[in-house]
């Protein structure tokens, strides 16, 4: 499912029209960005949780060229699917 069917099924759920269900997955997009960035995550009881993690800098190699390279460090985003989620996911 990519955003546009997400909007869709929103609208359809919410029987709206497609801004209105546009506007709503913004929100939750934004909503749910905003607790990742600054509260260093997100807890969705039954669906899971986002986390924020560090990779440390490490050495890589330029597939194209062969070369070592310096990659830094960076931070990423971790999801953990909950309970609820696996069990839907495994029926």
């Amino acid at each position: 499912m990519n955003k546009s069917e997400l909007i869709e099924a929103v609208q359809k759920t919410l029987d709206s029209t497609r801004a209105d269900a546009d506007r709503a997955v913004e929100a939750v997009i934004g909503a749910l960005e905003h607790g990742i960035i600054k509260k260093g995550g997100v807890s969705l009881v039954g669906f899971g949780n986002f986390t924020v993690t560090k990779r440390a800098a490490r050495d890589g190699i330029n597939p194209a060229t062969g070369a070592k390279i310096k990659i830094k460090a960076s931070k990423g985003v971790k999801f953990k699917a909950g309970a609820a989620l696996k069990k839907a996911v495994n029926k």
